[in-house]
Formats: structure tokens, C-alpha cells, sequence
């Protein structure tokens, strides 16, 4: 398939996406889009808050006399929660200008960045945090605090890059 014929497929999907009920609402509505716009920046706060939480705990920068599970059992849910609340609310945002988002280097980027901060946590939750060592002395590996940082920069990255798409994109 050319290059060409890769980027009509797409192109169609894209605005197929731009046509649907929901997509139109969003873009058409005065309040729709700056709601939806608003929970969906409570949420990524709420998530990179308490992804942070956990973070910060296997660095042990914060909360460090409290056990990781103990912390990990009690914020995760609300990571994910929250996480889901993002990824919906982002996609209300993403189908109403579908063609100008997928266009905009500073959303790849963003995407990329969460690609990447999922594919870390993955990592951390079905490899490093394994380790029959976390249950005798809650002492996170060095593995454990590299993922940990490196959790902490891909999330901040994707709040700078989140933020500099609003200032890349053409006003709709």
C-alpha cells in the first residue's frame, strides 16, 4: 500500500471520527468542550498525583516508614480510576477536531509519552515489583527507583507536552 493510500485511510477514519454525534456536540456546543476539557485536566492531575504518590514512596523521598503495598493498595485505584476518566474525556476532546489533533506534533508526542509510561509501569508492576524482595524488607531494587524516576519524568513530560498543544493548535 503507498504512502498515500495510507494517509486517505487514515484521513477517512479521521473524519469519520469529526462526523460522529458526539464529535459535533463537542465542537458545536459553548460548554461542552471547556467542561469536558476541565474534568479531563482534574483527572491527569488526580493520576500523575497519585502515580506520584507511589512514586515518590519507592524513591523514598516521601512516606518512606509506610510499606509500598500498603501505599500501592490504597492509591492505585484511584490512579486508575482517574486514568479512565482521562482517557474518556480526552477522546470526547480528541474526536472533536480529530484531523487538527492527529496533525499536531505536540500530541504525538503526548501520545507517545503515554505509550511509553505504560509500557514503564507494565514493566514495574509484572517484573520489578515481583521481586520476592519487596515482601521482607520493602526496599525498592535499584530497578524499582529507575522505574520509579523514570515514571515521574514521562508523566511530567506528558503534562508539558498536554499543555503545549493548546498553544500549537489552530484555533477551532
Amino acid at each position: 500500500m503507498a504512502a498515500g493510500a495510507n494517509s486517505d485511510w487514515i484521513g477517512a477514519i479521521l473524519r469519520w471520527l469529526e462526523g460522529t454525534e458526539a464529535a459535533v456536540y463537542v465542537a458545536q456546543s459553548d460548554w461542552a468542550f471547556p467542561i469536558i476539557e476541565t474534568i479531563h485536566v482534574i483527572a491527569i492531575a488526580l493520576v500523575i498525583g497519585t502515580i506520584s504518590v507511589v512514586d515518590l514512596r519507592i524513591l523514598e523521598w516521601a512516606s518512606a516508614a509506610r510499606p509500598y503495598r500498603q501505599i500501592a493498595a490504597e492509591v492505585l485505584p484511584w490512579t486508575w480510576a482517574t486514568f479512565c476518566l482521562a482517557v474518556l474525556t480526552g477522546g470526547l476532546l480528541f474526536i472533536s477536531q480529530a484531523s487538527e489533533y492527529f496533525g499536531n506534533t505536540a500530541f504525538r508526542i503526548k501520545l507517545i509519552l503515554l505509550m511509553l509510561a505504560g509500557i514503564n509501569m507494565m514493566t514495574f508492576e509484572f517484573v520489578i515489583a515481583r521481586d520476592p524482595a519487596w515482601d521482607r524488607d520493602d526496599r525498592a531494587s535499584l530497578l524499582g527507583k529507575i522505574a520509579a524516576a523514570i515514571s515521574l519524568t514521562l508523566w511530567i513530560s506528558v503534562v508539558f507536552f498536554g499543555r503545549r498543544i493548546g498553544f500549537t493548535m489552530a484555533p477551532g
